[in-house]
């Protein structure tokens, strides 16, 4: 492997972790406050529909990007009324949000894209950090990413110090564990479960906006594929620990890039192997790691005042 390969694949490696890093921060939030938010591959898709309409009509993937995250906590909302308030299975749920968001995109997309399907959509450029992008190898894979690709990793820094050093991170784990015994304590049970889906809400808002305007420029039917699922597993195979949770991510990322290596190396691999392997390490994660991680006691447990 050449050091150009390796770049590319090092590159392409975090570009395709990142809507799963993101997505995947946010339902990390969600389930230690005890709220699975099945419908996550749902909201991407969402997010990533609003915000390349709206990067295509206004011209601003900055606006795309506004307009994706508020499409996406207008999901979570529905999904916290449902789950925390109005006590529904959350992976009932969850289900059927990610039918309707499959649904609505498609149609919509035919509608509005049809004719125009292959346009360009506006969207963010790579950012070369001057210096650091020259590094050999290492340069052109972290330095030259769009700058939601920053956001990204940022976000999993505000993730763990929100978690760890926070009232609102003690809360949010006191909630997951007993919500009983947090509500005895004086904590809003129920605020503190909206506060964690409308977060995961966020964060797969960028995901998604990241997908069709930070990463392909644009957006297909069902473009997702069944990211939102592969966040949820790297949480469970992180064992609902922020760095952890991090290297799954990235662990399925990069197993998505060697789609790309196999054949700049001459590898005789089938691309139908390399395109199901991250789900196929996904499948053996879960059944690895479930039973053996410690999920958050109240994880999918309603909770009713007095009850």
């Amino acid at each position: 492997m050449s050091e150009d390969q390796l770049a590319v694949f090092l590159g392409s490696g975090l570009r395709l972790a990142m809507p799963i890093i993101l997505a995947g921060m946010g339902e990390l939030v969600s389930q230690r406050a005890g709220v699975l938010n099945l419908s996550l591959d749902g909201m991407m898709l969402t997010a990533a529909f609003a915000a390349a309409w709206a990067s295509w009509v206004t011209g601003s993937p900055v606006v795309g990007v506004m307009v994706g995250v508020m499409a996406c906590l207008i999901v979570a909302f529905f999904q916290a009324i449902l789950s925390v308030t109005l006590r529904a299975n959350q992976l009932v749920v969850g289900i059927g949000f990610n039918i309707l968001a499959l649904g609505a995109t498609t149609f919509l997309y035919r509608e509005i894209f049809g004719p125009l399907s292959r346009d360009t959509i506006p969207g963010f450029a790579k950012l070369h950090i001057p210096g650091l992008s020259e590094i050999p190898v290492l340069g052109p894979a972290l330095f030259q990413q769009t700058g939601l690709a920053y956001i990204g990793l940022i976000m999993v820094v505000v993730t763990w110090a929100l978690l760890k050093y926070t009232s609102f991170g003690l809360a949010v784990r006191a909630v997951g564990e007993d919500p009983r015994a947090a509500d005895k304590a004086g904590i809003n049970v129920k605020l503190i479960r909206y506060m964690g889906v409308l977060y995961a809400g966020t964060l797969a808002g960028l995901g998604g906006a990241f997908m069709s305007i930070a990463d392909s420029n644009t957006f297909t039917e069902g473009m997702t594929r069944g990211a939102g699922y592969l966040a949820i597993t790297a949480v469970i195979f992180g064992g609902w620990a922020p760095w952890k949770t991090l290297g799954a991510c990235l662990l399925f990322g990069f197993a998505t890039a060697l789609q790309f290596l196999a054949p700049a190396m001459n590898l005789n691999i089938p691309v139908a192997s390399l395109l199901m392997l991250p789900y196929v390490l996904a499948l053996f994660a879960i059944a690895g790691f479930v039973g053996k991680g410690r999920q958050p006691s109240g994880l999918t447990l309603a909770f009713e005042r007095g009850r």
